[in-house]
């Protein structure tokens, strides 16, 4: 452990020049009220866009569900000037791709081509973004596609547990709160065209777009592309705010039967209390990730490697980018392991937030985060992944430069004094979902 750990710190410190100064690399300006981020690499012909907009799932309100989600499928489906061939042919001759995914809070995009081609693929993402068509029979498609996604995901054994923990961690109205999948597949043939086309009339726009664009890039082409395909175009609105959530079903075990699965996923949680941009959320992050990241994690030595009861388990906080978020444990068990499995779990969790972690364990894991932090913006995609989740999080661009020193900060009292202060082993709640065992 020693000398794995020693090797670690060389090479991050030998790596350390060639990623300081990198905040100054950027290329930050408001265009047509989006925030558009430009970093060019080093990385030859190759492009990376990405970006959100707040229209995600938690935007529906008390309205049907299942809008937020249909709308951002139709984005790729035509628009005022092409069809979805069309798009799907301009894309594929010159071999980039575009994609949209609908969050709890955002929608998300993703761009991938060659330098010459960025302004023709940035024009045609922002025409999908600003003005799609919306054709009534793809509108139909659209909606049996969901559907039948949802029921496979009701046969899922991690979805159901993670679907159930999001309303047992927070209360009503909380972003982070998700409607059931039930209730979600029942909205699905309720839903109107014109109902997704108020959605994108109300939600999408401008002034709350983040972009970022990495590679081999002409900035100054670029922001003028961008400048002109969004001329004219209004609206959006802020991402959700809620207040601090503290978990309503503290304490409780919740099972959800299934039948025919071969294992078990459980979740063991509470809500956090912490958003990203807190400043105790690295030294819990840091905590969890010496419990449950990876191999060298303490729950995969024991519950897996020493005890066997497991193929997978680990711990880490999530949805904490634009509101306070959860801790959890995941794993998966055998049912005949489940009890085993759990009290095993249980264990280790009391363990580690009693005793708290070791000076070893925080020096290992400090240079296993730097290291792959730095190995992670060795690309136009994690760079650019990287930039936004940065800005989400509520973070200034010299974050970048600022979190490997965050991360070597970190002192030993700080993470074990997080781990105390936000987090209760008795008030967690427990999710179970699949074959269950059958009560003595």
């Amino acid at each position: 452990m020693k000398f794995r750990t020693l090797l670690l710190t060389l090479l991050v410190l030998a790596s350390a020049s060639a990623f300081a100064g990198m905040a100054e690399k950027a290329v930050r300006k408001s265009i047509g009220g989006a925030d558009v981020i430009a970093y060019p690499t080093g990385i030859k012909d190759v492009v990376t866009i990405t970006g959100a907009l707040p229209a995600g799932d938690s935007f529906a309100g008390a309205g049907n569900p299942a809008v937020p989600t249909l709308t951002g499928m139709m984005l790729d489906k035509g628009t005022g000037t092409a069809d979805k061939f069309a798009i799907a042919q301009q894309l594929e001759s010159v071999g980039a791709t575009i994609s949209f995914t609908v969050g709890e809070q955002t929608l998300g995009f993703r761009a991938k081509c060659l330098r010459k081609d960025a302004p023709k693929v940035l024009h045609l993402l922002i025409e999908q973004l600003r003005a799609p068509s919306f054709p009534a029979e793809e509108f139909e498609k659209a909606k049996k596609q969901l559907t039948g996604s949802l029921k496979r995901s009701l046969e899922d054994t991690d979805f159901r547990a993670d679907d159930a923990f999001s309303r047992a961690a927070f209360p009503a109205g909380h972003p982070n709160r998700k409607v059931t999948a039930e209730d979600l597949l029942a909205g699905v043939p309720r839903v109107k065209l014109e109902d997704v086309k108020a959605f994108h009339a109300k939600y999408y726009g401008p002034s709350h777009l983040t972009l970022v664009i990495v590679g081999d890039l002409d900035v100054k082409g670029i922001q003028a592309q961008l400048a002109k395909d969004t001329s004219g175009w209004k609206g959006g609105v802020p991402v959700l705010t809620a207040p601090r959530a503290s978990t309503p079903d503290a304490g409780k075990t919740q099972a959800i039967e299934m039948a025919d699965k071969t294992s078990v996923s459980i979740i063991l949680g509470q809500a956090s209390g912490v958003r990203y941009s807190d400043a105790d959320t690295l030294a819990l992050r840091m905590g969890a990730a010496i419990l449950g990241s990876g191999f060298t994690g303490r729950l995969m030595k024991v519950v897996r490697d020493q005890e066997g009861l497991t193929y997978g388990i680990g711990s880490y906080m999530d949805n904490d980018t634009f509101t306070d978020g959860d801790w959890r444990i995941t794993a998966s068990f055998a049912p005949e392991l489940l009890d085993k499995g759990v009290t095993s779990t249980r264990r280790e969790l009391t363990r580690w937030w009693k005793d708290g972690v070791s000076a070893e364990e925080l020096q290992a894991r400090k240079a296993d985060l730097v290291g792959s932090y730095k190995v992670g913006l060795a690309t136009t995609d994690g760079l650019a992944s990287f930039i936004l989740r940065t800005l989400q999080r509520g973070k200034p661009l010299t974050w970048l430069d600022d979190y490997p020193k965050a991360i070597n900060a970190l002192s030993l009292e700080q993470v074990n004094g997080a781990i105390r202060k936000y987090l209760n082993p008795d008030k967690m709640v427990l999710i179970e979902a699949g074959t269950l065992p059958k009560p003595n």
